[in-house]
């Protein structure tokens, strides 16, 4: 009987099983990543990728594209969106080490849909405004919010202790 784990065939000509399963992906891995589980890490760096790819490319297009005066707001506001993109692909790396940046994405996305969009939706003003392109995008907090190992967070950057 072949092991689950064995990389080479088996005489009955069957491919052998691969490291990979879907059960394993949902459990701890404190060899690599201090107990967090692997779906974890593949989701974050999903979510790195992204914010690499978006934030760099709305950034820059935005950046170079501009013509005239910066207001002051919106240039701090797009010098610090060009920032984040640049330095999430520290976490496509290190997932773990850039989570304070996932926090402030999960924090700065929930703050602007309740003090931005939240009023003009109970107003019923929310459809046709100029926020509501940005609504949508930011609706998405839900991947971070589900990408993020609150249990590690909290015992590395809150409690600080290696262990909970």
């Amino acid at each position: 009987m072949q092991s689950i784990n064995s990389t080479t065939p088996s005489t009955d000509g069957n491919q052998p099983s691969s490291r990979f399963s879907l059960s394993n992906i949902f459990k701890q891995d404190h060899e690599r990543y201090d107990g967090v589980p692997k779906i974890n890490i593949y989701l974050l760096r999903i979510l790195y990728t992204l914010m690499f790819i978006f934030l760099s490319y709305d950034s820059w297009t935005h950046i170079l594209n501009h013509k005239g005066n910066w207001g002051v707001t919106d240039a701090t506001a797009w010098c610090v969106w060009l920032g984040y993109g640049a330095i999430s692909w520290i976490g496509i790396i290190n997932p773990l080490k850039m989570l304070p940046i996932v926090l402030l994405e999960i924090i700065y996305k929930i703050t602007w849909l309740f003090v931005v969009a939240f009023p003009l939706w109970t107003k019923n003003e929310l459809t046709g405004s100029p926020v509501e392109g940005t609504t949508h995008v930011f609706m998405m907090v839900i991947l971070p919010i589900v990408a993020m190992p609150w249990r590690y967070f909290f015992r590395t950057y809150v409690v600080n202790k290696r262990m909970a």
